[in-house]
């Protein structure tokens, strides 16, 4: 279904109200321009018929002031050969010929100020399709842009993800390799009281790094979740 419903409708216009309304733009617009084209193809036909019909009355009006022309000639002769019988029929044919240019004369004129006014509306109309294609071009555009905007946002949000698990996964790799070091330090050794308290110490020590590590494995977490 179109935008338009007349030639009126396109003209008055208002594209901002249109397109605010639209649930998407860009097709309206496209929409708006085909039906523009479609019109103002129609309106240019109007104006090339009324430019043939304006052609056609002047070479009828031509021919009329000619036969007019060829009565007065006539009546004159007739009354020069002392026909004053002819002379009134010749005139009679004149006044005749002389109406029917003046209805002629009135059509052209009809003619000829609906072509001025058909003009008008081909200026007003390529005027209101040059808005339309202009906004159609923002539009594209503004789509363009956002499109552009919207990938480059998700690469470098991808990106923070990645770079987040490549850290966590360090940060756990570390902790799996303290807490190897605490339970290497039961293989293998004998377990009388000086190598048990030696181990206490010793975990105790290993054991306030791994803390450390998962402080600080919660906190980049916490910060990347944030």
């Amino acid at each position: 279904m179109g935008i338009f419903t007349r030639f009126s409708d396109i003209v008055n216009s208002n594209i901002n109200a249109i397109l605010d309304k639209a649930e998407d733009p860009e097709k309206i617009v496209r929409l708006m321009i085909q039906e523009m084209e479609d019109t103002l193809v129609e309106v240019r036909s109007a104006a090339a018929r009324s430019i043939a019909d304006k052609k056609d009355l002047n070479r009828k009006l031509g021919s009329l002031e000619a036969e007019l022309a060829d009565w007065e000639d006539k009546a004159e002769l007739a009354l020069r050969k002392g026909r004053e019988d002819l002379a009134k029929a010749a005139l009679v044919e004149k006044s005749r010929v002389a109406s029917a240019a003046e209805t002629l004369k009135r059509d052209y004129a009809a003619v000829d100020d609906g072509l001025a006014k058909l003009n008008e509306d081909i200026a007003r109309l390529e005027a209101k399709l040059e808005d339309a294609k202009a906004r159609q071009k923002a539009l594209l555009a503004r789509h363009k842009t956002a499109s552009s905007r919207l990938a480059a946002r998700k690469r470098i949000h991808d990106y923070k993800i990645d770079d987040a698990m490549v850290r966590f996964e360090q940060y756990t790799r570390r902790i799996d390799d303290v807490e190897g070091r605490i339970e290497a330090y039961d293989l293998g050794l004998p377990k009388d009281l000086n190598h048990e308290f030696a181990s206490l110490e010793a975990e105790e020590s290993v054991q306030k790094e791994l803390d450390e590590l998962k402080r600080r494995v919660r906190g980049g977490s916490e910060q990347e979740a944030g």
